[in-house]
């Protein structure tokens, strides 16, 4: 579970944001909610984080930073773009200060990618929690280097951070029994300035970069960092290959979506093609004659639906763009449901619909908002004082108690 998120001078995020999401000691259990951040731990986190605020306020870079993470650990040493695929924040102050982003998360600690039991994974010496950093250059106007990158964990979550591994600007590589070495020289003389450790050493089957590479591969989402958007297109693709997928968006459709029987792919001269069946209709319908917010339900249910599976992060920007507001905390409530969510999936989610508010404990909550220079702040509702449990959050958030609203006029 990812608990923890800190950015800085990235997009329209200036200044250091740091977003702490651990529930505090004190708060009574709310299980279905809730989760441990890793086995055993007493400290927990949301299972569903939801952000609110204005138009451009930053949220969507705020689920940028949690992609681009997970892209640069996996993918950047196949990349060849000029320069990295993320941008600083927009003054001449900060044209060449460092971008900085750290995450902290909980995660079973063994990266030797030997197979294990849950009760050695259950063990003390195997849960903890990792803090990934990295730190980037911009220079001229483009993004190009690493400054600095490191992996530390906390057995137990407890104690100081230890390295995993190490690097920063020009120097080696540094190591650890966690992430050996040896044998590998030649290889780390090979990672460029602008690609991951892990990303490059996983190419070479170095054991632990494949576990790290493999577990970023469990982040799900639809803010794409350095390909182009053709979500239709391949949302259709992707059924036609997974007809298991189909099965489990027919079961969905047919409970939230009025009318929709049921969606299924044919082969046409062009590709696959989805069609739906209407009640009442006499014939399917194609795709782009289906309402744009069951469309927009489709492309989103896979990355839903492969997190759920994986116990991996789903990462949605305007989940609830076209979507029902009473559908939204539908989708919400599969997190909470451990038989569709057995393996402690998280959602991070950006969205307007205020009124999903009434379904969120605050500990769910986070807002951005953005002042008169175009800086961006993100806080958590639990670091607004006196919220209580009983609060109308959806009144509150909308009469301006909680900041993060538009100022009209």
């Amino acid at each position: 579970m990812l608990y923890r998120l800190e950015i800085e001078n990235f997009y329209s995020i200036r200044d250091l944001q740091v977003l702490d999401l651990r529930v505090p000691k004190n708060v009574a259990d709310f299980p279905e909610r809730f989760s441990e951040i890793f086995p055993g731990s007493e400290e927990r986190v949301a299972k569903a984080i939801a952000l609110f605020g204005p138009n451009g306020s930053g949220k969507s870079t705020v689920l940028r930073a949690l992609a681009f993470i997970g892209w640069f650990l996996r993918e950047s040493f196949q990349y060849q773009g000029p320069s990295l695929p993320c941008e600083r924040f927009n003054d001449a102050g900060s044209a060449d200060r460092l971008i900085r982003l750290a995450v902290e998360l909980g995660s079973p600690l063994d990266l030797s990618g030997s197979p294990g039991t849950d009760a050695k994974i259950a063990t003390a010496e195997n849960v903890g929690t990792f803090r990934y950093e990295l730190h980037l250059q911009p220079r001229d106007g483009a993004i190009r280097s690493v400054s600095h990158e490191a992996l530390r964990l906390k057995r137990r979550g407890q104690g100081k951070w230890q390295r995993v591994f190490e690097r920063s600007g020009d120097r080696a590589v540094l190591g650890s029994k966690t992430f050996p070495l040896a044998g590998f020289s030649q290889v780390i003389d090979k990672i460029r300035e602008n690609a991951s450790v892990v990303a490059t050493l996983a190419l070479f089957d170095h054991p632990a970069s494949k576990v790290i590479s493999t577990a970023t591969g469990a982040i799900f989402g639809n803010i794409l960092i350095d390909r182009i958007d053709a979500s239709d297109q391949a949302t259709v693709h992707y059924l036609a290959q997974n007809p298991d997928v189909v099965v489990e968006l027919n079961r969905e459709l047919q409970r939230i979506d009025l009318g929709v029987e049921g969606v299924h792919i044919v082969q046409t001269a062009n590709g696959p093609a989805a069609l739906f069946r209407h009640q009442g209709l006499h014939l399917d319908m194609p795709w782009s004659l289906e309402s744009h917010g069951t469309r927009s339900f489709i492309r989103t249910f896979p990355l839903i639906l492969l997190a759920l599976q994986r116990g991996g992060i789903a990462i949605i920007d305007e989940l609830d763009q076209s979507i029902h507001p009473l559908v939204l905390p539908e989708i919400v409530r599969w997190f909470y449901d451990p038989r569709r969510n057995p393996l402690g999936a998280q959602l991070w989610m950006s969205c307007h619909s205020a009124s999903l508010l009434d379904d969120l404990a605050k500990e769910e909550v986070v807002f951005c908002d953005k002042d008169d220079r175009g800086r961006s702040q993100v806080y958590s509702l639990m670091d607004v004082g006196a919220v209580r449990r009983t609060d109308n959050l959806y009144k509150k958030y909308l009469g301006g108690v909680y900041g993060a609203i538009p100022q009209i006029g």
